[in-house]
């Protein structure tokens, strides 16, 4: 019998050998055998038994050594190692509810000793900031930093050239240290964090009971400088802390002497109304840079944008969503005319041409149930034209047959009606009704 059902095994087995490569290809990309069996059913019209390419899979595996690796070895203060752990979901006194949390750890490749956190975000802030609190915990910073990939570190993966996102470059020339990314799918080459993360979740947050976050991070801060710093490390079988103070801190490089303020860095596209947008607030920038490439710089006070490397645009930072900052010079000529000749600057251009422009212009812009500020702009520019002392004239005219539109008053300086005097009886009911309807200002038969 025992024979027989080996014979059965190395003929069902020598029907899937024909596939081997495509089955190690699969194998190599992490298929589950069952997916593969199905997939030769669909493409290869495969008659075999499942068990059969299970087993093909099994001696691929075995045959296979590139799952073998070879141990990282750091000199004192050289590497830390830095990623994201999904945490608990906690409230956040500062938005007065619950939200998710992220655990940031950085681990230090040699001492193995940590700095951790809890965040909201995974943003390219959030990460700046994490990184000077842990180089501040530390007391120094490491000479290269091994990251995984990102999308608040590395905006394109690649094994040969990754591309750094500029907020973290420039953060990392400014604290002097290296940017090391893990090649794509290769969690392996920061093993030591991702341990690091798993002690963390499965040792300081079972059976606590947080009030809040800042709580927890109260707690978690305090607990890795004594539980997690004073166990013996499975790896090293010493104490990270210890460690690290004895040996480690010492050869870490120095921090600036002025902690360097935390900058932002993003590609912007200014839009037609003069406004690039950054966490859903607007910022002015000059009209004529539309369609251009910009960058805008936010530090946690102030916004500024720049093109070719000139800063053309600088603004308090806002944290409102939909609010909106704007500088007049930086709108296009009709818009800056229109927004700067408002109300209050119509009364007092009215004030200095006299006293019936002054009436004609207040009863214009209090007008019961319309907007008649560009009749009160356009009467006012009419100065421009035909001088003050000819416009008040014609206002003064235009007031005694309560006629205050910005067409009667252009009427009557085109047609030089404003030195004519007014003849008794012309102010009438019936009279005003016939200038008014269009044949203004014409004697009446």
């Amino acid at each position: 019998m025992y024979g027989r059902e080996s014979t059965s095994r190395t003929l069902t087995q020598s029907k899937a050998e024909p596939h081997r490569e495509f089955i190690t290809k699969a194998v190599r990309a992490g298929v589950y055998a069952s997916v593969i069996h199905q997939r030769l059913v669909e493409q290869f019209n495969f008659k075999g038994a499942y068990n059969s390419v299970q087993r093909l899979v099994q001696q691929i595996k075995q045959a296979d050594l590139g799952h073998m690796t070879t141990p990282l070895w750091f000199a004192v203060g050289e590497a830390a190692q830095v990623d994201f752990g999904k945490g608990p979901r906690l409230y956040d006194q500062r938005i007065h509810k619950d939200t998710d949390t992220w655990f940031f750890v950085m681990t230090l490749c040699y001492s193995r000793h940590q700095y951790a956190e809890l965040v909201t975000h995974q943003d390219v802030e959030t990460w700046l900031r994490c990184h000077q609190h842990a180089f501040v915990s530390f007391g120094g910073v490491v000479r290269k930093v091994i990251i995984d990939n990102a999308k608040c570190a590395i905006t394109k993966a690649c094994y040969y050239d990754p591309k750094v996102q500029r907020s973290y470059e420039a953060f990392a020339q400014e604290y002097g240290f290296i940017i090391s990314a893990c090649p794509p799918r290769e969690p392996k080459k920061k093993g030591r964090v991702e341990s690091g993360i798993k002690y963390v979740k499965n040792t300081f947050v079972p059976l606590r009971c947080f009030d809040s976050l800042q709580q927890a991070n109260r707690e978690l801060k305090q607990w890795v400088k004594t539980q997690a710093g004073y166990r013996t490390h499975g790896s090293t079988f010493k104490q990270p802390l210890t460690v690290f103070m004895s040996t480690e801190q010492a050869t870490l490089k120095p921090l600036p002497e002025i902690l360097p303020e935390i900058a932002v860095w993003q590609k912007v596209t200014l839009y037609r109304d003069c406004h690039v947008r950054y966490q859903y607030c607007a910022y002015s920038a000059p009209f004529d840079l539309y369609h251009e490439t910009l960058w805008l710089k936010a530090t946690p006070a102030t916004i500024s944008i720049y093109h070719q490397h000139e800063c053309v645009s600088q603004h308090a930072r806002l944290f409102e969503k939909g609010a909106k900052s704007t500088l007049q010079a930086h709108l296009p000529p009709k818009a800056r005319y229109y927004l700067s000749r408002n109300a209050h600057w119509c009364i007092q251009q009215s004030k200095g041409v006299g006293q019936h422009c002054t009436i004609i212009i207040d009863e214009l812009l209090n007008h019961s149930s319309r907007d008649l500020l560009r009749q009160a702009q356009g009467i006012l520019s009419l100065a421009e034209t035909y001088g003050k002392t000819s416009l008040e004239k014609a206002c003064h005219r235009g007031f005694v047959f309560h006629s205050y539109d910005y067409k009667t008053i252009k009427h009557i300086l085109e047609n030089e009606l404003e030195n004519v005097a007014i003849e008794p009886g012309l102010t009438d009911e019936l009279d005003r009704k016939i200038y008014q309807g269009g044949a203004r200002f014409q004697r009446h038969a």
